[in-house]
C-alpha cells in the first residue's frame, strides 16, 4: 500500500436489526428486501450508506459546537479565531481553519452545485467546500470539484448469530477469518467445527455433524469486545463456505408491519407487509482508507480520523439505514 494511504479497520456489531432496503418490493418470502452482495447473495451494509451517515454525523457535531451567535451568521465568523467561534472545540474542529465556513448543508447533497467556489464562501446554502466535512468526504461546484480524502468499503458479515440448542452461536468461514488474520482449516462438506464435546448441532433448521474443534484463541477476538458484549472462541462455529449464505439468509429477521387507519384505529385493509433485516448481534468488518495531505488546503489525515472516531457513537443512537424510528438501525463501532 502507498505511503500516502492510511487504512483503518472497522468492526461493528448490530444492536438493532439493520434494514438497508433495495428500494422496491418483491414477490416472495418478504415484501421489502435488503441489499445483498451480487456474487455471494449475503446481506451487507453498503459503503455508500456508511459514508453518507458518517458525513452527516460529523457535520452535525461540528455545527453543535458553534456558539449561538455564529450558528447562522457566517459573516460574523470571518475575522474571528476558531477558539472564539466554538464552545469547547475538539482538536479536529479548532485546528483546521476551513471549519469557520462550515454549515449543516455540508452534510447532505449540495443544493447549490451550480454556484462557483468563490460565490459559495459566505452562502448559507450548499456545500462550503472548505470545512473538514467537504474536504474529507468530497464536494463539487460549478468550477471546481474535489474527491474526498476518505474511501469506505462495504461492511460485510464476519460473525452471524444463529440459534442452537446450546444457545446463540456465531457462524463464520475460514475465508472470513483470514480477512482478520486468523488461519484455520475448512471443515469437510456439510460438517462444522466448534469447541466443546458436541457431535451434532442445529443451526436454525439445519442439523449438522461436528467434525472437530477449531483452534481459535480468545486473544484473536479482542477487537470484537463491544460494550456489554464479548465474543469468545466458545461462541464461534466455522461452517463450509457453500453453506454460509444459506444459513444467513434462512435466519434473517422478518418483521410484519401494518398501516393503521387514523379514523378507525384499526389496521388498513390490504396494508400488511413484511420486511427482512440483518439480526441484532451480527458482527461486520470493513475498512476505511484515507489519503494523507498532499495539499496545504487539506486537513491533516489524523484530524479527519479523529473526527470519525469522535462521532461514531451517533450510530448507537441514530443508527443507519431505514425504519430507524421502528427499532432498526443501531450499531456499535470499533475503529482499529
Amino acid at each position: 500500500m502507498s505511503n500516502n494511504v492510511v487504512e483503518k479497520k472497522i468492526f461493528a456489531m448490530a444492536t438493532d436489526p439493520i434494514y438497508i432496503g433495495t428500494g422496491g418490493y418483491t414477490i416472495g418470502r418478504v415484501d421489502n428486501t435488503i441489499v445483498r452482495d451480487p456474487i455471494t447473495n449475503i446481506p451487507k451494509i453498503p459503503g455508500s450508506s456508511l459514508a453518507g451517515t458518517w458525513r452527516y454525523y460529523v457535520a452535525m457535531e461540528l455545527q453543535s459546537k458553534f456558539k449561538d451567535e455564529y450558528k447562522k451568521d457566517l459573516q460574523k465568523r470571518k475575522d474571528k479565531s476558531l477558539e472564539d467561534l466554538f464552545e469547547n472545540p475538539k482538536d479536529w474542529m479548532k485546528n483546521f481553519d476551513g471549519n469557520r465556513y462550515a454549515r449543516i448543508k455540508c452534510a447532505g447533497q449540495d443544493d447549490e452545485a451550480n454556484k462557483t467556489f468563490e460565490d459559495s464562501e459566505m452562502s448559507n446554502t450548499g456545500h462550503c467546500g472548505r470545512c473538514i466535512v467537504c474536504k474529507a468526504f468530497g464536494f463539487a461546484k460549478k468550477d471546481i470539484s474535489n474527491q474526498g480524502m476518505l474511501f469506505f468499503s462495504d461492511l460485510n458479515i464476519l460473525f452471524f448469530p444463529v440459534f442452537t440448542y446450546k444457545g446463540t452461536k456465531w457462524i463464520t468461514t475460514v475465508s472470513k477469518l483470514k480477512e482478520i488474520g486468523i488461519q484455520e482449516k475448512a471443515p469437510s462438506e456439510n460438517k462444522i467445527k466448534i469447541k466443546g464435546d458436541v457431535k451434532h448441532l442445529n443451526l436454525g433448521w439445519l442439523y449438522l455433524e461436528v467434525e472437530r474443534q477449531h483452534n481459535i484463541k480468545d486473544d484473536k477476538l479482542k477487537d470484537f469486545d463491544f460494550e456489554n458484549f464479548k465474543l469468545t472462541s466458545d461462541d464461534v462455529i466455522i461452517v463450509p463456505e457453500d453453506l454460509f449464505s444459506h444459513i444467513v439468509n434462512s435466519n434473517l429477521e422478518v418483521r410484519t408491519s401494518v398501516s393503521i387507519d387514523p379514523i378507525t384505529g384499526a389496521a388498513k385493509e390490504g396494508a400488511l407487509f413484511t420486511s427482512e433485516a440483518i439480526p441484532r448481534g451480527t458482527i461486520f468488518y470493513g475498512e476505511i482508507r484515507g489519503f494523507k495531505r498532499v495539499d496545504s488546503d487539506l486537513p491533516d489525515l489524523g484530524l479527519v480520523f479523529n473526527a470519525l472516531d469522535d462521532t461514531k457513537d451517533f450510530y448507537e443512537t441514530l443508527g443507519i439505514g431505514g425504519m430507524t424510528t421502528r427499532g432498526f438501525g443501531r450499531l456499535k463501532i470499533n475503529l482499529i
